[in-house]
This record gives C-alpha cells, sequence and structure tokens, in this order.
C-alpha cells in the first residue's frame, strides 16, 4: 500500500495543486528538446531547470515562463509528462515488503538520516563521531559524520568530503554517501582496504545538506528542488548549488537573480545557512578532496562550471576523474562520462566544485548518479538501485581516498590536536573542540 502511495504521489507531482504549492502560477510541465550544437548556446541563457540527457534530448522541467522563452527563440520542444506517470504498481508481496521504509521507500527522510547517523556513531564510537553543523532556515540539523580511527583526534592527515542533497528531489544523492559511510564502518575490522583508508585519513559524510527541500520533495511536491527560502515576492527557494561565493552571479546563464527560477543564487554569496554549514567546516581544516553527489546524468564533473576555461590542474582533476569512472564501469558495465562542468549543456557559477578548488584548492567533483525507470516508473531512481548504485560509486569514492593519502603532504607545523569550534551541539551531538 505504501508503494501505491509513492507512485500516486509521483504521479500528481506535476498536478495544478502541486505546480501552485511550489510556487508556480500554473503546473509546470517536463519537456525535451533535441540537443545539438547550435541549441546549447542558446539554452544556457534560459535558466532552465535541466533533468537529465537521453538518446540526444535534453529533458527540463518547464513552468510556463520557460515555455514563452522557448517559443519566442523559435526553439521546438516536445510535450513529454506522460511518459513519466508511473506505471500500475506491482503487489507482490515482495514488492509490498520493499516499501516497508514509509512514504518515500526505502529511501531516508530527515529522521531517518539523523537516526541513522545516531546508531552509526554509537556502534562505533572510536571510528565515527557526529557534529552538528549547522540548522536549516526551518530548524533542522545539519549533520557531518566524522570517520576515522582516533576519531576525536585531529590528526595530521589527509581529509576527504562526500556531501548530499544540495537538491532536494535527489533522494539517491543521500544514499550513496550515507551507505558509505556504514559500509566503512562495518568493514573496518574485517577488511584491511577499508581498515587502511581509516587509519590514514579523516572522511567527512554530510549526506542531507537540503533536509527542509528533501522533506517538502517526500510531502509536498516530488520535484522541489531548492531550499525553503520565502523570498518575498510569492516563490520560494534558493538553489543551494548556486549559492557559494566563488564566482557568484558570474552571469545570468550559470545562475539567475530571479527568484522565481530554479537556478536562482539567492540575494548574496553564502545567504542560506545550510551552506553556512558546510562553508564553515570547509574552511575549519583543510580538505584534499570534494564529492558532491546529484543526479541524474551519469557524469563526473570538475571544475570549472562557470567558464569553458581550464582549471590550472585540469590534467590531475581528468586524470583523477577517469579513474572513478573506469572503477564505476568495472563493476557492473555502467559507463560514467567525464569532464569539465563549464563544457557540459550549461554553465553554473557559485557551485560547490569551483568553490572548493577555487577557495580551498581541493581536488573536487560533481558526481551525477544514474537515471533509472526511465519509461516505466518515472525517472526518479528505483528503490531496487539504491545498492547497486552505491556499489558501483564505492571503488570510485575509496579510490579517491587512496590518491588523497597518497598525495598528501602534512603543512609545515601543522597541529596534531586542536580543532576550531564550529557552533554549539545539538541534543548530544560533540561540538568540534578548541
Amino acid at each position: 500500500m505504501k508503494k501505491i502511495i509513492v507512485l500516486t504521489l509521483m504521479a500528481m507531482s506535476l498536478s495544478l495543486a502541486a505546480g501552485l504549492a511550489a510556487g508556480e502560477s500554473s503546473a509546470p510541465v517536463i519537456i525535451s528538446l533535441a540537443k545539438s550544437e547550435a541549441l546549447t548556446p542558446a539554452l544556457r541563457t534560459m535558466g532552465l531547470d535541466f533533468l537529465f540527457e537521453r538518446d540526444g534530448r535534453v529533458f527540463v522541467v518547464a513552468a510556463e515562463t520557460d515555455l514563452l522563452k522557448l517559443e519566442r527563440a523559435g526553439i521546438a520542444y516536445a510535450v513529454e509528462t506522460e511518459r513519466f506517470v508511473p506505471a500500475t504498481p506491482s503487489t507482490s508481496p515482495a514488492r509490498q515488503a520493499q516499501a516497508a521504509g514509509g512514504i518515500n521507500g526505502d529511501f531516508h527522510d530527515y529522521f531517518e538520516v539523523e537516526q541513522e547517523l545516531r546508531a552509526l556513531e554509537s556502534e562505533f564510537p572510536n571510528l565515527a563521531a557526529l557534529y552538528d553543523l549547522g540548522d536549516s532556515l526551518e530548524g533542522r540539523e545539519i549533520y557531518g559524520l566524522k570517520l576515522s580511527a582516533n576519531v576525536l583526534s585531529d590528526e595530521n592527515e589527509a581529509r576527504i568530503i562526500f556531501l548530499g542533497c544540495h537538491h532536494a528531489r535527489e533522494w539517491i544523492s543521500v544514499e550513496v554517501p550515507l551507505l558509505f559511510a556504514r559500509y566503512a564502518l562495518e568493514h573496518y575490522a574485517s577488511d584491511a582496504a577499508i581498515k587502511g583508508l581509516l587509519d590514514r585519513s579523516e572522511i567527512w559524510v554530510v549526506p542531507l545538506t537540503n533536509p527542509d527541500g528533501l522533506e517538502y520533495s517526500i510531502h509536498t511536491y516530488r520535484y522541489w528542488r531548492k531550499n525553503r527560502r520565502d523570498n518575498g515576492d510569492g516563490s520560494f527557494g534558493v538553489d543551494l548549488n548556486r549559492n557559494y561565493d566563488y564566482a557568484w552571479g558570474w552571469d545570468n546563464e550559470g545562475s539567475s537573480p530571479d527568484p522565481d527560477s530554479a537556478i536562482y543564487r539567492g540575494r548574496a554569496p553564502f545567504s542560506e545557512p545550510e551552506l553556512q554549514a558546510v562553508r564553515d567546516l570547509m574552511a575549519s581544516r583543510p580538505f584534499q578532496a570534494l564529492v558532491s553527489f546529484h543526479n541524474y546524468s551519469q557524469t563526473i564533473l570538475y571544475p570549472w562550471g562557470y567558464t569553458e576555461a581550464l582549471a590550472p590542474d585540469a590534467a590531475r582533476l581528468d586524470e583523477l576523474a577517469a579513474g572513478m569512472a573506469g572503477r564505476i564501469q568495472a563493476v557492473n558495465g555502467r559507463a560514467y562520462s567525464y569532464g569539465p562542468a563549464g563544457s557540459s549543456l550549461y554553465f553554473t557559477n557559485g557551485e560547490t566544485t569551483d568553490w572548493a578548488y577555487g577557495v580551498f584548492g581541493t581536488m573536487a567533483y560533481t558526481v551525477e548518479l544514474p537515471p533509472q525507470e526511465y519509461e516505466a516508473g518515472g525517472f526518479f531512481n528505483a528503490e531496487a538501485e539504491i545498492q547497486p548504485i552505491f556499489l558501483e560509486n564505492l571503488p570510485a569514492m575509496t579510490y579517491l581516498i587512496e590518491e588523497s593519502i597518497a598525495s598528501y603532504v602534512p603543512p609545515a607545523g601543522a597541529p596534531g590536536s586542536g580543532e576550531r569550534r564550529m557552533r554549539k551541539p545539538g541534543r548530544d551531538t560533540p561540538r568540534i573542540k578548541d
């Protein structure tokens, strides 16, 4: 029955009520456009809400204003909404049992993420420490789980961070970093390779950057992307992946000044408390590598996103991306493309990886996870795909950690203890020590 509810919500997600709840003047639709060299420059200027590419076509969630832009530009599009209406769910006992996780099935909501992180800290107190990094607009805590041997000490070793769910509707982006945390902790005692990683590095997992948006996506409007900022003009939300301060507002192609846009960058860089939490963590200690998980596209992107110019470390960034893509494909044959973000379909500015690389020199990647159920049940990932998608990304994640350890050069005079305090703890969550 719960699975039926999940699919019903997905089918209703483009209804008039959902469109109005999301702050739209009329219900959005899903459209597709033929991708071409001539089309790409025009699309970059429109601030569209891109979903993914498939079979030479670009799929977009389009509001009425977007359709008018396309029509004025003479760009043909096809309405695809009906292709994403879910198929009738199976009523088999196995299929019903799969939905036992609640309204969002086996995917985690905010409360379930919180409980899982607390459980991991409790089960593995010598390897995991949970930190309250800050609060969302609606008062939900942004959690960071630190994984390392001697976890309560600040040792002089490589640091890697995995981020999930900048965009609310991308539920699978929560699951991959969260599953990595459990896998690493559970295999520390039995897997020499995992033990070696935790013995020689500090790994941070922040699986849910946008908790307010995720809850809204689960309970109100499945296609919601942004956070839940009240913009004061009848629109809601800032795109958290356009609100970082590196190249923020560089142009109106990589982000939008329009609060109603899906890629609205906010009033000012780091205006959103969710990103202030990420900023303060990254500023408190050096990180050698970062992965921000998204979907959909099956792509590994690296800086720059705001320009087509190559980053100074483009060769090394590409080498690591190729290594990750190769290890992913070796698991089950699924190919992820890779390359600089700015040479893809659209520019981004004020984005996570440009900021991490541009400000801190962190080798930073956006991993766009796969699309699934393209025709049969909405393009959102099936619950049965959660574990396979994690397992194919696991060797890429461990590879990046190992490479970060191998290339790490301790800074001169680096302390062996003494972490900067970031904020007060919440509900028995430890604070970062002075």
